[in-house]
């Protein structure tokens, strides 16, 4: 068993008796990692202030505070970072408690060294930075808040539905999804059912042997068998005409594919992630998709806000492209001037992350000595730009702000100057959506106190213009002490 770890994986170990805790942390050092091992659940808080961790790794049993009155702590304060529990007195009802509190694996002692390393290894790398696996960039907290809802569904094989405007980038957060799985080492396969003829999408999905079709000169494993044991992302999975639709049901219901012109079934393996831009529930109630086929898919549903939903994200994505295509064009170090970052906040980006990709490309191409100066970009040229299309609506979810919310955002935007206030109220009222109006959670996101957001909230209230949605101000009035 190979003993090297994600790079720069931190864990803080919390386990309160001595001998114990000494040789859990001498043997996750041996595998490489970087241990903070304290006695109890306040020390563990306490460390937590002085340093970021990956992963914590923590007894249930612990003098002072309980470990799940930890792992409910870590879960309001740290929204996405791991938590593993390990206890020698477990039963199905602390197990099932741990689990649903958020804990992403339960350990029963007395365990082994290699199951403590591979539960390590497994539920550290999700903290890792996004260069070194998926891609993803998340800084803003809205989109934080959608990566942990994305990881609390990665340990298991539920189907997840990723929703949301095109160039939201829902390929990387699939991508995300699976690299935080048990399937990470397995295949990641990728395919764009709306690039692909109907004529030949069936034979693309579940393969087809010699002499199928007029041009099957061969056989060809489909992409579900060439997904086996890992992760199958089926991109606008709305654009599926109704025959592969019922194809696809079967194939989900049985766990099998038959290929075009074969006899026998062949047993797949699969986590399935599909995507769309389309709002598949009103294409339900239109009869242009199958309903059964919805709810197959989308068991855990995730919609992936707009750009300009999550301003946060602009700067880290942009100095991420740069970086990027600056390696790829074989260019030296480049960066953004501070007007050029400017200019990317001022731009609404209709064409969300896809769009800002393409300007930071652009920017590379005209800059000067590696500084992307704000002409470089040529945003004025895209200043008349027509408006994009409202969010996909999906039936209400609180783990992220609705579609509806940040369609009236982008309408609440339209045709005035953002300033810094614009930005903060908006910004608090999506983490309130978001958090379905919760305030200790709202408050852990946005790092301010009870007392700062009772302000700003008292003061958006008494301004007729700007008042919060109706939903959140039924949940909030008179609610914060």
């Amino acid at each position: 068993m190979s003993t090297t770890p994600a790079p720069a994986a931190t864990l803080l170990l919390v386990e309160d008796d001595h001998d114990l805790r000494q040789a859990l942390a001498s043997t996750l050092q041996r595998a490489g990692f970087e241990v903070a091992a304290v006695e109890t659940a306040e020390d563990g808080l306490a460390t937590l202030q002085q340093q970021a961790v990956d992963l914590v790794i923590s007894d249930i049993r612990l003098p002072g505070m309980h470990g799940l009155a930890l792992l409910q702590k870590l879960q309001a304060a740290n929204p996405g970072l791991p938590v593993v529990l390990m206890t020698a007195h477990a039963d199905a009802a602390m197990a099932i408690a741990a689990l649903k509190a958020g804990a992403r694996d339960l350990l029963l002692k007395p365990f082994g060294a290699d199951a403590l390393v591979a539960a390590a290894r497994r539920h550290a790398r999700l903290q890792q930075p996004a260069t070194q696996g998926s891609g993803l960039v998340c800084h803003d907290p809205l989109m934080r808040a959608v990566q942990a809802r994305v990881e609390r569904a990665a340990p298991t094989d539920a189907s997840v539905l990723l929703t949301g405007e095109s160039g939201t980038g829902k390929e990387v957060m699939a991508r995300h999804l699976h690299w935080a799985s048990r399937r990470a080492q397995a295949p990641f396969v990728a395919i764009h059912c709306a690039a692909i003829p109907d004529s030949l999408l069936e034979a693309t999905l579940f393969g087809h042997e010699k002499g199928a079709f007029t041009g099957a000169t061969r056989q060809q494993a489909g992409k579900f068998e060439q997904a086996q044991g890992g992760t199958l992302f089926l991109d606008e999975v709305g654009e599926l005409p109704p025959d592969t639709q019922v194809k696809l049901l079967r194939v989900l219901q049985e766990r099998c594919v038959e290929r075009l012109g074969g006899l026998h079934p062949i047993s797949v393996d699969i986590r399935l992630v599909c995507a769309t831009n389309r709002d598949l529930a009103a294409d339900v109630a239109s009869g242009r998709f199958r309903e059964d086929l919805y709810y197959r898919l989308a068991v855990f549903p995730v919609v992936l806000p707009p750009l300009r939903a999550r301003p946060g994200d602009i700067v880290p994505l942009a100095r991420h492209a740069a970086q990027r295509y600056a390696e790829s064009f074989g260019m030296g170090p480049v960066q953004l001037s501070a007007a050029a970052e400017a200019a990317l906040l001022a731009h609404p980006w209709p064409g969300n992350v896809r769009e800002l990709e393409n300007t930071v490309q652009r920017g590379l191409l005209l800059c000067d000595q590696g500084l992307i100066e704000p002409a470089h970009l040529e945003l004025q040229d895209r200043a008349a730009a027509p408006p994009a299309p409202a969010p996909v609506a999906l039936p209400r979810d609180p783990g992220v702000a609705t579609a509806a919310h940040m369609a009236s955002q982008a309408e609440a935007m339209a045709g005035r100057p953002r300033n810094v206030r614009d930005v903060e109220r908006e910004h608090i009222q999506a983490v309130l959506q978001q958090v379905a109006g919760n305030r200790k959670l709202a408050i852990a996101i946005l790092g301010i106190s009870e007392r700062a957001l009772r302000y700003k909230l008292k003061a958006y209230r008494e301004q007729a213009d700007e008042a919060l949605p109706p939903e959140l101000t039924d949940n909030l009035t008179g609610s914060l002490p």
